[in-house]
């Protein structure tokens, strides 16, 4: 069975004038146009084509890589609008309509939005739609905290970002979380901050605990960890201290134990370093 939306990996049953006919056990009609058809080519061969309705509302395939696949969120950029509604460019031939009954907001010509791809079930046509809450679940999130995930932003509000997680729930990143620009549209890694009894995700795009230390304040923590929590190192060691045990600039050294003390994983008394 052929999935609209989607790549298919379908067999040359015949060569004609306008294209290749592709098929599989289920369909033995689908026309890949000339000017996508390889160079070089046997039939019986198969190949991956990603399949959609052309402008006739006939199933066709394309080797032509879409922005978006079916059942995806993406940022898009509005390439026109009529009394129809909204029309996306996603790569391909056809523009991506986004009818007005699922415009969160009216789009506008030029701009990009971030929508969900589907398959209207009424009309059998790849629609998208900018009202993301409807399409994003967080009810089994079987996700840990510290865990990365990938994240899609999309909406900004005054508690922070509005961020698609793992292309499948929704999750906020606090303004106290952000130490970086951000936009609309950004596809960043981040981490789980917090999950909350609702349901609810916190994020953030620096990892937690240890794992945020830069590699020097790691060395130090591990080598404390494994000394029994006590290093007799503090920022008045000398130089050469400091390079025999962790081969590092007292410069360096410094700075490391000064975000491990931020992250209050240490304190620095006059005998060494404590973990806390």
């Amino acid at each position: 069975m052929i999935e609209l939306g989607n790549y298919n990996k379908l067999t040359i049953l015949r060569s004609t004038s306008v294209g290749l006919f592709l098929g599989d056990k289920d369909v033995d009609d689908l026309l890949l146009p000339n000017k996508y058809v390889p160079d070089t080519f046997e039939i019986g061969d198969e190949i991956n084509v990603f399949c959609y309705l052309d402008h006739e509302e006939r199933p066709i395939a394309t080797t032509l890589q879409p922005f978006v696949k079916r059942n995806e969120f993406g940022f898009l950029r509005v390439a026109e609008v009529n009394e129809i509604g909204a029309f996306l460019d996603w790569g391909l031939e056809k523009h991506l309509l986004v009818p007005y009954g699922e415009q969160r907001t009216k789009l506008v010509e030029g701009n990009w939005q971030v929508i969900y791809c589907y398959l209207d079930e009424l009309s059998f046509r790849l629609v998208g739609s900018s009202k993301l809450s409807k399409f994003l679940n967080n009810e089994e999130l079987h996700l840990t905290v510290n865990e990365e995930v990938d994240l899609l932003v999309y909406r900004h509000s005054e508690l922070g970002w509005d961020v698609v997680v793992n292309g499948r729930c929704r999750g906020l990143i606090f303004h106290s979380d952000i130490f970086q620009p951000i936009a609309e549209g950004d596809q960043l890694k981040g981490y789980v901050k917090q999950i909350r009894p609702d349901k609810k995700l916190d994020i953030t795009l620096q990892p937690l605990g240890a794992k945020a230390l830069e590699p020097a304040a790691q060395l130090i923590y591990q080598k404390l960890l494994e000394e029994g929590g006590h290093l007799k190192l503090h920022d008045k060691s000398s130089p050469e201290e400091i390079k025999n045990w962790f081969a590092m600039s007292k410069k360096t050294f410094k700075k490391a134990i000064g975000t491990l003390y931020k992250e209050h994983k240490i304190t620095i008394k006059e005998d060494g370093i404590h973990k806390v």
